[in-house]
């Protein structure tokens, strides 16, 4: 019972947030090696970075320290990673424009308008659908096929995954996208109360 106060005060010591911050600071060393070419070691961080994403989640369910800041943290810390690489593979010629713009374009929406309506009436209560998490793992998909294809480029595996994955990146990001913007239009008519209430 002493515990959880402390937890409330301070929420960056705890392990699944520690974690997502780490995510968060990988970011620039990977940018760094595809920049430089060392698809290996991307690879590797990206891997590592995926790594600390499940991670979090499971120690927040089995240590229960899931907090206000890690309900948060996490989703921003995915979307900061997943559409920085985007663009920067996109940078090198590795990842198709209309790929590239569908996920960044719909990645900065979704802040942009979370961040209006929050500002506008006080929602922020708005939780990842199914298609939001299949998107997710869709683009994660995308990002590893497409570093792995550059260490691997003659297996023929790699390329049929990459294709497969790029695909369904652009189906479930548009699919995604309409879907936020359905719940978006529901939700912003329903008093945040309630509908806090009712959850």
């Amino acid at each position: 019972m002493q515990d959880e106060p402390q937890l409330r005060l301070n929420p960056l010591r705890n392990a699944p947030n520690l974690l997502t911050l780490m995510r968060m600071c990988m970011a620039p060393f990977l940018v760094a090696a595809i920049l430089e070419g060392h698809f290996l070691l991307s690879f590797i961080l990206f891997v590592a970075a995926g790594l600390t994403d499940g991670l979090d989640g499971l120690l927040a369910r089995m240590l229960k320290q899931r907090s206000v800041l890690g309900h948060y943290l996490d989703p921003v810390a995915d979307k900061l990673l997943l559409s920085t690489l985007f663009l920067v593979l996109f940078y090198k010629g590795l990842m198709p424009g209309t790929v590239t713009v569908l996920v960044f374009g719909r990645d900065v929406g979704i802040l942009l308008v979370s961040a209006i309506l929050y500002a506008a009436v006080g929602r922020r209560e708005f939780y990842p659908s199914i298609f939001g998490k299949a998107n997710t793992l869709a683009q994660i998909s995308a990002v590893a096929a497409v570093l792995l294809s550059q260490i691997t480029p003659a297996w023929h595996w790699v390329a049929v995954t990459r294709s497969v994955a790029l695909g369904a990146t652009i189906v479930l990001t548009v699919a995604s996208g309409l879907h936020y913007a359905w719940l978006v239009s529901r939700r912003a008519s329903t008093p945040a109360v309630n509908n806090t209430a009712a959850k």
